[in-house]
């Protein structure tokens, strides 16, 4: 199905929800970005509710809700695929995450906190070693906020189904490794993160982050 296509039957699906539903979505878009999930191969993230503006306890949060066109289509492209079924129940649960939003004022906090420090990081501003774990957890070790995908890890690791090693002789923790060369890439970095072991000295003095880009190498099975 092609974007436009696509984008229109989005648009027809939003009109079947109740209104009452849809209270602080701003927007439903569609995007022509394809999300890879960052561990297993065909597996692809279809949409995402996405938190803008909230005050208070959050039940006056604001968001917009994002389908992927992309990974609808790379998905479309593995086997037999029901292209409305599919955009509606991504429809749905990402209305359903809104919802969720609202009534975790706590969740809310943490990941405003983890945008600005990354914020931080791409302005190449000071950031605290540990904000995206304030994110959305994908899988054990994995993190996303905004486009961007942190995973905790060594020299070898799994993206997408495929093994890479990512050489970085003589990186000192924690560092944060930006990955080129992947395969199928996040829309944002990935970024292999080597944490460091907490202890009481943190407490006064933020450690350094180390920060690279490293040009990793596909592993054969």
């Amino acid at each position: 199905m092609q974007f436009g296509d696509f984008r229109a039957l989005v648009e027809r699906l939003e009109r079947e929800i109740p209104s009452e539903f849809q209270g602080g979505v701003v927007a439903v878009e569609v995007s022509p970005k394809t999300v890879p999930h960052p561990l297993r191969a065909d597996i692809y993230t279809l949409g995402e509710c996405i938190p803008l503006e909230w005050s208070g306890s959050g039940a006056d949060l604001q968001s917009r809700v994002v389908l992927y066109h992309g990974s609808f289509q790379a998905l479309a492209n593995l086997g037999e695929f029901d292209w409305r079924a599919e955009a509606w129940d991504t429809l749905t649960h990402e209305l359903r995450h809104h919802m969720e939003w609202r009534a975790n004022a706590g969740a809310l906090e943490a990941y405003d906190w983890a945008a600005e420090q990354n914020f931080a990081r791409h302005e190449g501003k000071a950031f605290d070693a540990v904000f995206y774990r304030s994110g959305e957890l994908l899988a054990p070790g994995v993190w996303k906020v905004d486009d961007d995908v942190f995973l905790e890890g060594s020299a070898e690791f799994v993206w997408h189904g495929q093994r890479y090693r990512a050489p970085f002789a003589g990186v000192r923790a924690p560092a944060f490794l930006t990955l080129d060369g992947l395969e199928e890439p996040p829309p944002g970095d990935a970024v292999l993160v080597l944490p460091k072991a907490a202890s009481l000295f943190d407490l006064w003095r933020r450690p350094k982050v180390t920060e690279a880009v490293v040009n990793v190498e596909p592993l054969n099975e």
